[in-house]
C-alpha cells in the first residue's frame, strides 16, 4: 500500500509541476480564412430614387464572421497622392437649406454596397457630380488582428480606422498591389 501511495504522490507532484509551467510564448497563428484584400472602384451608381443612388458588388467567396470591410472615398489629392475618407461620410452642400449628401457603405458575408443619399430637398439626379466620377477604395480585413500572410500585429497596438495611412501600415497593405475592379 505504501508503494502505491508513493507512486500516486510522485504522479501528482509531476502533474502539478508540469501544469504550472508559466511559459507564455507568443504563438503566431496563421489566418487561412482571410488575407487582406483591397481594390479600387469608380462605380456607376444606379438610381433608386431622386435622393438615393446605389452600387453593389458580390465577393468571389463569402467572408467569415469576424472579417470587416472598410470603404474609403477619395475626397482630394495632396501632392499627387489621393486623400481618403472613411465611410460613412456626410458632405454638407453649403446651400441655404443646409442640404447634405451621405456616403454610406454596408457589407455582408457575400458583398458590399455603397449608398449615396441626400436630404429630401436636394436632388442627386439634378446634381450628378455627387455620385459620378467618384473613386473608392475597398479594404477587406481580417478582424482577428493579423495582417498579410498572417503576420501578427504588435501586442497592444491599435489602429485608427479613420486614418487611412494608419490602417495601411497596421495591416501591412502594399498599395502598389491594389488593383482597380
Amino acid at each position: 500500500m505504501k508503494k502505491i501511495l508513493l507512486f500516486l504522490f510522485l504522479g501528482a507532484v509531476g502533474f502539478t509541476a508540469y501544469s504550472c509551467d508559466n511559459d507564455d510564448d507568443v504563438v503566431v497563428a496563421k489566418d487561412y480564412d482571410t488575407i487582406n484584400q483591397s481594390f479600387d472602384i469608380s462605380p456607376t451608381f444606379t438610381k433608386v430614387t431622386d435622393n438615393l443612388y446605389r452600387w453593389s458588388d458580390s465577393f468571389k467567396s463569402p467572408l467569415i464572421q469576424s472579417d470587416m470591410v472598410l470603404v474609403y472615398m477619395q475626397v482630394d489629392t495632396n501632392g499627387g497622392s489621393p486623400v481618403w475618407r472613411l465611410l460613412p461620410f456626410t458632405y454638407y452642400v453649403g446651400n441655404v437649406n443646409n442640404d447634405a449628401v451621405d456616403y454610406i457603405n454596408e457589407f455582408s458575408k457575400t458583398g458590399v454596397t455603397i449608398n449615396i443619399n441626400s436630404t429630401s430637398t436636394f436632388s442627386l439626379t439634378a446634381n450628378p457630380s455627387y455620385y459620378q466620377n467618384k473613386n473608392f477604395r475597398v479594404l477587406i480585413l481580417p478582424a482577428n488582428g493579423t495582417g498579410t500572410g498572417g503576420a501578427k500585429m504588435a501586442k497592444g497596438s491599435t489602429v485608427d480606422y479613420n486614418d487611412y495611412k494608419s490602417v495601411i501600415q497596421y495591416y501591412n497593405i502594399d498599395e502598389s498591389k491594389i488593383k482597380t475592379k
